[in-house]
């Protein structure tokens, strides 16, 4: 995937012209709308019958609808176009602990979300998402829905578009894409969780226009997302970025991938738990929500498993700053809710020793509730409005 550079527009003259172009226009619809086909004009560079005709397919397309008309002294009254909002996508974050399933316009915003068990057998979790996502659309005769985006927290094959990676979830190698898509009649784009927040910010966050951003999901495991040169770097095989399996302590605990001492198992929301369980006799412990609140009404033993969580978590970004220099670092998870006691301790172990070329933003996820379902949105609406190959 590669976002277009809105400030660096330039127009195709190839046969590939009206495919880039249209992409152009799409672009500046959606990030500039209510806009008008004269501004269209003035800010993609291109003619303004170039400009009329795309406009137009587009709202045959049904991507783009006409908005109010708008009122200038004299000459012709400018009609504003934006995006379709009935347009919909539907958004599928998996985690081992619950499938949240959401319905958004192309905008990315919301309408609906639903919670559903993650079933541990694999195959009776994709049948469980198969008949609730017929149930949807039946529901929805008035929607237009343009194709499904799922985040998982594992690793897709980039040939096979099986997941073949999912140590949290304990799944084996599985096909979720054919059985979602003959279901509903939908395409079905898969990404791993912490690529779909890296695609979340790209595409609707706080740093759309940064071009190395680096995107750490925190929560059962850790999970990291790279975003290089306006590119999502995923790896011949899909396997790019799992440095919540990279060995941090040599003989550590176990973790799910078979290793002993991941970052995961160091610094995720389990880590957490464990430190706190490993100095409380309490056999049933608290959840990590429950461990935060915990903190902040003064528990000893919850501050001291957050701030060994916070210093493993620190170390690792750490070695993702001096090893790929971004602009930022982001962080999406429950521990943003608790960013006034992990910010600062995070911010120390960077910090702690003298990094080459500056050290990174290190920042909060300006969405972290719904980051994973915003790259979902992303995962489809790339097809139409990323940058294609000849830019």
């Amino acid at each position: 995937m590669r976002k277009i550079d809105l400030s660096n527009v330039q127009s195709a003259s190839s046969e590939t012209a009206r495919d880039i172009n249209r992409r152009i226009l799409l672009n500046l619809i959606r990030s500039r709308q209510p806009i008008s086909r004269a501004e269209l004009a003035r800010s993609s560079g291109l003619q303004r019958s170039t400009v009329s005709a795309i406009a137009d397919h587009l709202i045959k397309e049904g991507w783009v609808v006409k908005g109010s008309v708008g009122r200038l002294p004299r000459g012709r009254r400018p009609i504003y176009l934006k995006l379709n909002t009935k347009r919909a996508i539907i958004g599928i974050d998996i985690r081992p602990s619950g499938t949240i399933i959401a319905i958004a316009d192309i905008n990315a915003r919301f309408d609906s979300q639903e919670f559903l068990p993650t079933p541990p057998d694999s195959r009776k979790a994709v049948k469980q998402l198969a008949d609730r996502l017929k149930q949807l659309i039946r529901s929805r005769p008035g929607m237009s829905f343009e194709g499904i985006g799922v985040s998982l927290p594992g690793r897709i094959d980039s040939k096979s578009q099986k997941l073949c990676f999912a140590p949290n979830l304990h799944w084996r190698s599985i096909d979720i894409k054919t059985p979602l898509s003959r279901a509903t009649g939908l395409e079905v784009e898969l990404e791993n969780a912490a690529n779909a927040c890296v695609l979340a910010e790209a595409w609707f966050g706080h740093n759309d226009s940064a071009r190395d951003l680096v995107v750490v999901t925190v929560s059962e495991g850790i999970g990291t997302g790279l975003f290089m040169n306006g590119q999502l770097v995923r790896g011949p095989h899909g396997m790019a970025g799992e440095f919540g399996h990279m060995t941090m302590e040599v003989g550590g605990p176990l973790c799910g991938c078979g290793n002993r001492g991941c970052w995961e198992t160091l610094a995720s929301n389990r880590a957490a738990l464990r430190y706190y369980h490993q100095s409380n006799e309490t056999k049933n412990g608290p959840t990590f929500l429950e461990l935060l609140a915990l903190a902040d009404q003064g528990d000893v033993k919850a501050v001291k498993a957050l701030d060994t969580q916070a210093r493993y978590l620190g170390r690792g970004l750490r070695m993702l700053a001096t090893g790929f220099a971004p602009a930022a670092i982001i962080i999406v998870g429950e521990i943003t809710r608790a960013w006034h006691r992990f910010g600062p301790a995070i911010e120390k172990e960077v910090t702690a020793y003298p990094l080459p070329g500056g050290i990174p933003r290190i920042q909060p996820a300006h969405d972290g509730e719904t980051a994973r379902l915003r790259g979902t949105v992303a995962l489809v609406l790339q097809k139409h409005f990323a940058a294609s190959s000849f830019l």
